[in-house]
């Protein structure tokens, strides 16, 4: 698109643009430090940084021009409100193409699947799916933008922090095929209530489709199951149990706690072997096959694509081998009730008999009922018969630390990510395991890879 068709589609100004016709035809980002030559610079205003500070390094990087809500002294297209201007802009764009939408929401393993997902269609066609976890009302968008008419799959992931965030996220980019993987305490302290209000707010990704949509819901989650009653479109169901048209038979774990299974579709039966660590991610790869089996792909390539995936997503069960023996596990990208068990759990099955070396840090968004949650993972540190737990930060860590305590397991509370690596460097000893996980906002991401590069 010209300059001057985006600034008619978001009825903005165009403020020092030498030239109205020059052509957009790069993605758009709101990092300037990713900026792509013929792209769109967003300045979008941060808690800590406001993006017109960085205009000029953003077109000196090769952005055609600024999507602004000031003028900034470069090509720029004025308008009132950058981020809710890139949701139109996207919206318009998907409009112009020709390829199938596929959005993905759940508490737990969204970028896992998505990633998964992505690796298996690709082999089909081009595909665009979500970069990172870039899932909400700017990523999105930013995802959408990326595509060109050679595109022929989408894949979205989309979060939901609040009721009315997937309804917003589908209005940008109306899905064909809805995937809910499941429901968990994750966000539960921004939507609020309980369990059945994540799932209200999750099932808005079902209620976006039209009767000739599917929506794929995870036979073995409850609050999945129900929201077929909240849809016009085609329901499949995946899942392990014997019901579901899409499911795992025969699920064993392999070397080193990577899980096989025999994967039945409506087409047939295949044998899957997934490079990933953990028992919890047979889930994952069942719902990556639910969206391509309903997408057309045949049961033998659906397999070929999960056999070949690989781990995309930096922070989410990383793993680092050091010379010494010593195994790094980055799980720190976020943690959740749900996920933080899944770790642990895998955790726990890549070490064998080796001596493992938990690092853990809070769960954020978890309202009234956090201090019990943290304690639940204490709990299960000891029943998991972890050698050491390392708490990191005050308060509910500490819970975490005293209801492991009780058991055979080694406790250190710390202060703060220093302490944590100080405290586990000390530690470590050749052929340990090592295992980090917290929210990401309390920043145990960069005690793995200190750990890790150690």
């Amino acid at each position: 698109m010209t300059l001057a068709e985006i600034a008619h589609v978001l009825d903005a100004s165009l403020e020092g643009v030498p030239d109205p016709e020059a052509l957009v035809t790069g993605p758009s980002a709101v990092d300037s430090r990713e900026v792509a030559p013929g792209g769109l610079f967003a300045a979008t205003v941060g808690v800590r940084v406001d993006g017109h500070d960085y205009a000029g390094k953003a077109v000196a990087g090769g952005a055609v021009a600024v999507l602004a809500s000031r003028p900034v002294g470069v090509p720029a297209i004025v308008l009132d409100d950058v981020q809710a201007a890139l949701g139109v802009l996207a919206g318009h764009v998907l409009a112009r193409l020709d390829c199938t939408v596929i959005a993905l929401t759940g508490s737990v393993g969204k970028t896992t699947t998505k990633d998964l997902l992505a690796q298996i269609l690709e082999l089909r066609a081009p595909t665009v799916s979500t970069d990172r976890s870039f899932n909400n009302e700017l990523g999105l968008p930013l995802t959408v933008l990326r595509a060109d008419p050679g595109t022929r799959y989408l894949v979205l992931e989309m979060g939901a922090g609040r009721k009315g965030d997937l309804a917003y996220l589908t209005g940008i980019a109306p899905p064909q095929v809805s995937l809910v993987l499941n429901v968990g305490a994750a966000h539960v302290s921004r939507i609020g209530g309980g369990l059945a209000d994540v799932a209200e707010a999750k099932g808005e990704l079902v209620e976006a489709l039209t009767p000739d949509g599917y929506a794929l819901l995870n036979a073995d989650d409850p609050y999945v199951v129900s929201m077929a009653a909240r849809t016009k479109a085609r329901i499949v169901l995946y899942g392990r149990s014997p019901g579901a048209s899409v499911r795992a038979e025969e699920v064993c774990l392999g070397d080193r706690a990577r899980p096989a299974f025999d994967l039945v579709t409506p087409s047939g039966r295949a044998r899957v072997a997934l490079d990933l660590i953990g028992e919890h991610q047979v889930a994952n790869a069942l719902g990556a096959a639910a969206a391509a089996a309903t997408l057309g792909l045949s049961t033998d390539e659906i397999a070929a694509g999960l056999n070949g995936a690989r781990g995309r997503s930096s922070g989410r069960f990383e793993i680092t081998e050091r010379p010494d023996g010593v195994t790094v596990v980055n799980d720190a990208y976020n943690a959740n009730p749900e996920s933080m068990r899944a770790g642990l759990h895998a955790f726990r099955a890549l070490a064998g008999g080796r001596r493992t070396i938990a690092v853990l840090g809070a769960m954020g968004q978890q309202a009234d009922a956090s201090r019990a949650r943290h304690e639940q993972v204490g709990r299960l540190v000891a029943e998991l018969g972890i050698d050491v737990l390392i708490a990191v930060g005050e308060g509910d860590p500490r819970a975490m630390a005293r209801e492991a305590s009780g058991a055979e397991v080694e406790v250190h509370a710390v202060e703060d990510v220093a302490g944590a690596v100080r405290v586990a460097t000390e530690l470590i000893a050749p052929g340990d395991v090592v295992f980090v996980k917290a929210s990401s906002e309390y920043g145990l991401g960069v005690c793995a890879r200190e750990l890790a590069a150690y």
